[in-house]
């Protein structure tokens, strides 16, 4: 029986240590060690009678898991630089621009065809003329009945008439606008496409049919008259339709009677009337919806008593009582002149004018 050292077949032939002398000469450096696959027997295989005596330990892939995280890293950093550029690059995609019209404007004075009439205050007036059933202020200016459309429902379409409707109080009723003090009230509810034009004809007011300042607001000359009576009387209707799938069209037409006396005059100074109509059409789409604005691209204006030969591009400059017209006639319209509109002048009727 062989020692506690022994191989089980006893020791080889050959000497003392066998074959173990023909290896003392062998080392095994670490490279060698770390090299050599391990091998161990697992619980089943030691359990079985017919399975091999160890099984192959499969090797760690450590390497290539490190590389298959490193390049889906490397994928979603390119991916999402990818997004930012598409996102901010300056030469990206020009963003669509909103269809918005140019305002197109026609003032019309009216002349009178005698003296203007004039009463000590403006009650008389008012009573004995077309005004006298008018309501005062706002109040002339209803809010249909809102009505949805094929592509607008009903809170869209009283959206557009309660905006209209605030563009009108603004540009015809309130005092500091009227005296030409402000224009910011009424500018803040133009849509910001139209902001250009609406500036250029405040700082620059011309009569081509483009720039009048009148064709966006009634503006009195303050160097010639002052209310009277701020109840200004007004008649009026609105309507909303559709201009197509993407815009509303409320169409406004109303009338404005205002009580003027001279500047720097004082009671017993004579009073009169000056009425303005106002046709206007606006439009409004989505974004003006949503942003409480309009788009005002028709204004027809009609005043009196005015004179012809006077500019009322930058103010209304209404004849008072007891004056008159004179002979001057409308500023001369050059046919050659495409761009250049006809400057029209009509005569108030009689019947307009109160019976004092």
């Amino acid at each position: 029986m062989g020692g506690p050292g022994d191989p089980p077949e006893g020791t080889p032939e050959g000497g003392p240590g066998g074959a173990e002398d023909e290896y003392r000469s062998v080392v095994f450096d670490e490279s060698f060690v770390r090299a050599a696959r391990l091998q161990e027997s697992s619980a089943a295989e030691r359990m079985a009678d017919h399975a091999p005596a160890v099984r192959r330990r499969p090797p760690l892939r450590r390497g290539l898991t490190r590389q298959l995280l490193v390049l889906a890293l490397l994928i979603a950093v390119a991916f999402g630089t990818a997004v930012y550029l598409g996102v901010r690059h300056p030469y990206g995609s020009t963003p669509v621009r909103r269809s918005v019209e140019a305002l197109r404007m026609t003032v019309i004075p009216l002349v009178p065809q005698g003296r203007v009439p004039g009463a000590a205050g403006p009650e008389r007036l008012f009573a004995h003329s077309p005004a006298a059933p008018f309501a005062v202020g706002a109040e002339g200016i209803p809010l249909p009945a809102s009505r949805r459309t094929a592509h607008f429902s009903d809170s869209q379409v009283m959206t557009a008439l309660t905006a209209v409707k605030d563009y009108i109080v603004r540009s015809s009723l309130h005092p500091e606008v009227l005296t030409g003090r402000e224009v910011r009230p009424v500018r803040a509810l133009v849509d910001s496409e139209q902001l250009a034009q609406f500036d250029r004809s405040v700082a620059h007011p011309a009569a081509d049919g483009r720039h009048a300042v009148t064709g966006w607001m009634v503006r009195i000359d303050p160097a010639r008259a002052r209310l009277a009576d701020d109840r200004i009387r007004v008649f009026g209707t609105l309507k909303a339709t559709e201009a197509g799938a993407a815009t509303l069209e409320v169409s406004a037409d109303h009338t404005f009677v205002y009580a003027l006396r001279p500047t720097g005059a004082a009671p017993p100074a004579s009073v009169s009337l000056f009425t303005v109509r106002r046709e206007l059409t606006f439009h409004l789409d989505r974004d003006d919806l949503r942003t409480r604005q309009v788009q005002l691209v028709a204004s027809h204006v009609q005043a009196g008593p005015l004179a012809c030969a006077e500019d009322a591009s930058a103010y209304l400059r209404p004849l008072l009582a007891g004056q008159t017209a004179g002979t001057g006639g409308p500023a001369g319209t050059n046919p050659y002149d495409t761009d250049s509109p006809a400057h029209l002048c009509g005569t108030l009727a009689t019947g307009a004018q109160p019976r004092v």
